[in-house]
């Protein structure tokens, strides 16, 4: 724009130029400037998320498809991918000149079909040492689930790989029991990709050119099938007990699936099994921790009162605006949730009042899980609409069914100061950086006021769509119809609600969930207070943060209380004098100041209240954990305890590590015997006690009291936040097994470091 002011363009062009940089001048303030940006990340329970993982100390090459993710996930040093058909050419190129002497190639199904073989036979006929793993996932789901060209099975590619003469083949998949009786090339072996570890370290120990082909279907390709009964839908879901969860993250490090989302508890941020976009990968299960449980059989009980008939009455009739201008709506979400959906029904309801549309989907990789934008323009005449991207400055309504890319800079760089209406459902859906930082700050507050910032305070609506909708229907995919509505009822989509309801069943998918999601909305924006009203008592998605507002003293009575259930009287006195001395002593250097005493009681309890054999065995009987399984779900369904117990768990032979297996419903009886024994905690007829992670926990109480007692000595002004760090440190200690053991050593390095400065000040 500065440039075109210094051309020869006249006044009327120059004033809407100056206007434009303007309005561009008016920036975000740098306190709003630490929201998380959504990028693009695997589906749940994607198959690339296991079929990426790399031996350790192995390096992998990145090629085209949904796989080249992997690229950002930090335990996986993935490098970036050639052109499509050169997936291991650069590896040729380079492999004389560096200390590597193999690498595993990434390669996908369709990606192999059109020109991948001959990358292989090159690096035959250059005799280099690499393993290509080629991805089977049964569509091209890059752009969107195309079938593969022509007819591809994994024993073509077997047969094809070998007759270019590769030093050896096998196949990793998640269901080994599809290939009993197929008759697949001599040699060749199938493993369960739970041995993926192993097969790769042995493969990669190969000379010359070797093939892994990983076995798995597409994730969004099983949900579309299984919705068209063309895809077996197995009766069995997981849940956390958040009971018995530590925060630990493992199960995100294990699975990398964004279904995996953060509780907000009284104890901390704990970890919950969205149901609505988990895809059945069940890779979660294998986090190292006792907290996931099996429920087979039944289903997922519907809330009550959905439907829009359970609230009487009807909303207001709306004045439908007309388009006297052009209505520019910009609607932004997650990729894969129906984002798009909603801009294709928009479409839709336009072409059918013979009214001027153009629908630009912004959607790049399909952008799994990342941000998607759709620029929906609306006008009476075809003329009317120039371009179809919504320029700076020209969105009429900012539809933002995500609120992290609503927030976005991409999306706000559209709005117009005063005359941008935004309509933004305020849950939090984590981005996928979550699974690797489990302690990350979302700053949800902060995107909040980025929107109502740029759009103008009284222009910012929000709206937790997600909780309400899932409430209303029982699928929080819901939610993106459920802002429609809710835009609808406030006046600011120029269609009839007639043509929106013939968009949606023309769309043909969850027809009527949609319309009731539609509905719901409306209702929301008409009277919020009388849904909320009619919403008590319905089961809710997610339990509402819970917080010790009530002080100190509180706080500690409560978490002495908790002590007393664990242990015994004797326990939780012990607990409670010793923090008392410690809040005496802070008091007489900081009078009414309770930081580190808080801290204290907080950080001691959960030191003491080590979640052993029977402490778990407790939060699965005497916790209510059974009565909530029944509220989630409905029907005749079993459960099974997903354990490794200490005495019992077989080791993984490539890791060492104990692997879990899943127990029958018998265990919930044992739990109820062995939550009866915890008397025997710390004697010497304690059978676990004697276990190196028991060990562990006791010694980790003693020595936190000892730091403790070393850091108040010395407490004064300069040095009470380190000390109050000190006090935190047990919060980063989670987990169970080896999980927490390095927790704990990274834990200790830091309380070593803070006192080094605590006694150098």
């Amino acid at each position: 724009a500065r440039l075109l002011e210094q051309e020869s363009v006249d006044s009327s062009q120059k004033q809407a130029l100056r206007a434009l940089v303007a309005d561009r001048a008016v920036e975000q303030p740098a306190a709003l400037s630490r929201v998380p940006v959504r990028a693009p990340a695997f589906c749940s329970g994607c198959p690339h998320s296991t079929s990426t993982k790399l031996p350790e100390g192995s390096l992998g090459l990145a090629g085209i498809g949904c796989h080249t993710l992997a690229m950002f996930l930090p335990d996986r040093p993935t490098l970036s991918p050639t052109q499509m058909g050169g997936e291991g050419a650069n590896w040729i190129g380079a492999a004389p000149f560096v200390d590597e002497q193999h690498v595993f190639q990434n390669l996908g199904d369709g990606t192999y079909f059109h020109s991948g073989l001959l990358a292989i036979r090159a690096a035959v006929s250059a005799g280099v040492n690499v393993t290509y793993k080629i991805l089977y996932n049964d569509a091209v789901a890059m752009t969107g689930g195309q079938p593969i060209d022509g007819s591809l099975s994994v024993r073509d590619i077997l047969n094809q790989v070998l007759a270019e003469r590769i030093a050896g083949a096998t196949v990793v998949t998640d269901e080994p029991d599809n290939y009993r009786g197929v008759d697949l090339p001599a040699g060749v072996m199938v493993y369960h990709r739970d041995d993926l570890d192993s097969v790769q370290r042995r493969l990669r120990e190969q000379q010359g050119v070797t093939v892994m082909v990983y076995d798995q279907t597409c994730a969004t390709e099983k949900r579309r099938r299984r919705k068209r009964n063309r895809y077996p839908d197995p009766p069995k879901r997981l849940v956390i007990n958040q009971d018995v969860c530590e925060g630990c993250g493992d199960c995100s490090i294990q699975s990398n699936c964004v279904s995996i989302q953060p509780v907000e508890t009284a104890r901390g941020r704990k970890r919950r099994i969205d149901q609505s976009s988990c895809n059945k990968d069940y890779s979660c299960v294998k986090g190292f921790c006792p907290s996931f449980v099996t429920v087979r059989g039944g289903r997922l009980r519907k809330p009550e009162g959905s439907g829009l008939l359970s609230l009487p009455g009807q909303p207001p009739e709306v004045d439908v605006p007309d388009l006297e201008k052009t209505c520019n709506v910009l609607v932004t979400g997650v990729g894969g949730t129906g984002v798009v959906t909603v801009g294709a029904i928009l479409g839709m309801a336009a072409h059918i009042e013979g009214k001027a549309c153009s629908v630009f989907d912004l959607t790049g990789l399909s952008q799994k899980n990342g941000a998607v934008m759709s620029h929906v323009r609306l006008a009476r005449r075809r003329e009317d609409l120039t371009t179809t991207r919504i320029g700076p400055g020209g969105c009429t309504v900012l539809l933002g069914c995500d609120l992290l890319v609503a927030a976005a800079s991409d999306a706000l760089s559209t709005v117009n100061r005063g005359n941008t209406v935004a309509v933004v459902n305020s849950h939090l859906v984590p981005t996928a950086d979550f699974q690797h930082k489990p302690d990350m700050d979302f700053h949800v507050e902060e995107a909040q006021r980025r929107v109502a910032h740029a759009v103008g305070d009284a222009n910012a609506r929000f709206v937790d769509a997600t909780r309400m909708a899932t409430s209303v229907v029982g699928d929080t995919i819901g939610s993106n119809i459920f802002m429609l509505g809710y835009a609808y009822q406030l006046g600011l989509v120029p269609l009839s609600e007639a043509s929106l309801m013939q968009a949606i069943e023309l769309n043909g998918v969850a027809v009527e969930m949609n319309k009731a999601a539609f509905a719901w909305g409306r209702h929301v924006a008409a009277d919020p207070l009388a849904v909320s009203s009619h919403l008590n008592g319905v089961n809710s998605v997610e339990p509402a943060p819970v917080g010790d507002t009530d002080g100190f003293p509180v706080l500690l009575d409560r978490r002495r209380e908790g002590l007393r259930q664990y242990q015994g009287d004797a326990y939780a006195e012990r607990y409670y004098w010793d923090v008392m001395a410690l809040a005496q002593q802070e008091d007489k250097l900081f009078p009414g100041e309770r930081r580190l005493s808080a801290a204290v009681a907080e950080n001691l309890f959960k030191l003491m209240a080590y979640k052993d054999e029977y402490e778990v065995a407790r939060l699965y009987t005497e916790s209510g954990f059974l009565d909530r399984l029944r509220e989630e779900f409905e029907g005749d369904f079993k459960l099974g305890f997903n354990l490794a117990p200490p005495l019992l768990a077989a080791k993984d032979k490539s890791t060492g590590l104990p692997r879990k297996r899943e127990y029958g419903p018998w265990v919930f009886s044992a739990f109820k015997v062995l939550a009866r024994m915890k008397r025997l905690r710390g004697t010497p007829f304690d059978p676990f006690g004697y276990h190196r992670d028991r060990r562990l926990e006791r010694a980790l109480i003693e020595e936190y009291r000892a730091t403790m007692t070393r850091a108040v000595a010395q407490l004064s002004a300069d040095n009470y936040d380190t000390v109050v760090e000190l006090a935190e440190l047990p919060e980063r200690i989670r987990g169970f097994g080896h999980v927490k053991e390095k927790s704990v050593a990274a834990a200790r390095a830091r309380t070593a470091e803070l006192l080094r400065q605590l006694e150098q000040a």
